[in-house]
């Protein structure tokens, strides 16, 4: 049962931000720390991803668990009384009141962040997606190794010297060239 009146509870959510997140800030401080540079939101690329590291050809995303609906089933069916069956995952518990509104919002927002992520994958760009349940104390350290790994991977793949080779049927030297003429 909710404590607050639909009033409060309305101002509470509505009070919640997008940006400079803890979890967001917590990926940042990390990312500076350990050398690696970014840009904040670019406006240009689609969904303004969170941390974008042009070098790299990487966009970051720190999703909420509970706005984009981290491991919940959203796949809805109707049972006989009306209700509305969704599973619920560890970090995202869908609220029992208003659920209808809640289970479009976020099947909207999954289905957008999808997008996005095919949209920047067309241009080239790498995604990255961390959630808020992988940045709690237990495994925030793991996550962002984890994370500057994969950097380091993205950038020697991207990065790395191609050498071309010159296709021979049959390899010479010089000299053997050279005495085939005279013989």
């Amino acid at each position: 049962m909710d404590t607050l009146s639909p009033q409060q509870r309305h101002n509470n959510m509505a009070a919640i931000n997008g940006k400079d997140t803890k979890p967001e800030m917590v990926v940042r401080r990390y990312l500076w720390g350990h050398g690696f540079r970014y840009r904040l939101n670019h406006p240009r690329l689609p969904g303004k991803p969170d941390i974008v590291m042009r070098k790299y050809r990487t966009c970051i995303f720190v999703n909420g668990c509970f706005w984009h609906g981290h491991h919940v089933q959203l796949q809805t069916a109707q049972i006989d009384n009306g209700q509305l069956i969704i599973e619920n995952s560890e970090c995202c518990k869908i609220p029992k009141t208003n659920r209808e509104f809640w289970v479009a919002k976020i099947r909207r927002n999954q289905e957008r962040d999808s997008k996005v992520q095919h949209e920047l994958a067309a241009m080239g760009w790498h995604s990255i997606t961390i959630w808020e349940c992988e940045l709690k104390p237990k495994v925030r350290e793991k996550t962002l190794e984890s994370l500057a790994y994969t950097l380091n991977r993205i950038f020697l793949q991207d990065h790395s010297i191609k050498r071309y080779e010159i296709p021979e049927e049959e390899p010479l030297m010089a000299a053997e060239d050279y005495f085939r003429h005279f013989s």
